[in-house]
């Protein structure tokens, strides 16, 4: 399965979210998106989105100046 980056560092609350969702809308279900940020509200913010929307998220990692998302899209929602 492929997985896309995008990078989000730099952008705080609530951009990082914002931009997640307009660019997820524009994937597949079950496509997978690594989300980068520096955000540190994005700890919350992210696994929040994921689980208001409807999309998976498959893995959390903490790096050197913020933190990766592995988000996994959701079934198109009505």
């Amino acid at each position: 399965m492929a997985e896309h980056t995008y990078d989000l560092k730099g952008l705080n609350c609530p951009l990082p979210v914002l931009k997640a969702k307009k660019r997820l809308a524009t994937m597949q279900p079950g496509s997978r998106l690594w989300l980068e940020t520096t955000d540190p509200l994005a700890v919350i913010d992210i696994p929040a989105f994921c689980s208001d929307d409807g999309h998976q998220l498959i893995e959390t990692a903490a790096v050197p100046g913020g933190h990766r998302f592995l988000v996994e899209r959701g079934e198109l929602q009505a």
